[in-house]
């Protein structure tokens, strides 16, 4: 095996190409420490150390860390390791190793978020936003069922009146204007545009979905 360049990533860390290829990123010491450098020979003893033991005991922590801070879904976290460069075995194992200890849990994450936002955001916006996330349509249906079940409800139509009372939306007074306006930032919270017609009292003189909302 032959290490064919490395390329400085920071003043610390550096990416390590094997035969013209990318291999791994590694720390300015552990470099010294396997004796690596342009032109050397890397073994193969050195290769699977790095690979089934360096790499992934820090793509553990590393995502251990991560979810210190927060809750992450399994597809987030999995886009945030793979910004740190980590071969896609090692992130994998990564995930393996927080998910043993149920440090994610994507239907929990899906069920919590749906709890946070069940009265500010309409289901198919918090359907979009989750997607986005990685969650799985499988798993959007599996939350609901069980959100409903701990006596989640949603009321989409006082949401949406909620929303017209906060832009100081008066019917009586707006023009056709102001309504295309009022109708298209209710699409774009999410809200099907027959709930927002009836909320509007404009059932037969706006279309599905005004061009001007994208």
């Amino acid at each position: 095996m032959t290490v064919t360049q490395i390329a400085e990533l920071s003043k610390t860390r550096s990416k390590v190409y094997i035969d013209h290829e990318f291999a791994f990123v590694l720390y300015k010491g552990e470099l010294h420490l396997y004796h690596i450098q342009e032109g050397g020979e890397l073994s193969e003893e050195d290769y699977g150390t790095i690979c089934s033991r360096v790499l992934p005991k820090r793509a553990r922590l590393r995502a251990m860390n991560l979810l210190k801070s927060r809750e992450y879904t399994v597809e987030e976290l999995r886009r945030k390791l793979k910004q740190g460069l980590y071969p896609d075995p090692v992130i994998e194992d990564a995930l393996e190793y927080v998910a043993s200890f149920h440090y994610t849990d994507d239907l929990r994450y899906a069920v919590n978020y749906m709890t946070c936002h069940e009265k500010d955001k309409s289901r198919r916006r918090i359907e979009q936003d989750l997607c986005r996330r990685g969650i799985s349509k499988e798993t959007l249906e599996k939350a609901w069922a069980e959100w409903q079940e701990q006596g989640g409800e949603k009321d989409e139509a006082a949401m949406i009146t909620a929303l017209l009372e906060k832009r100081h939306y008066d019917p009586s007074h707006a023009d056709r204007k102001e309504l295309q306006r009022t109708f298209a930032f209710l699409i774009r919270r999410g809200f099907s545009p027959e709930a927002v017609r009836r909320a509007l009292h404009a059932e037969d003189s706006l279309p599905d979905v005004p061009v001007s909302i994208f």
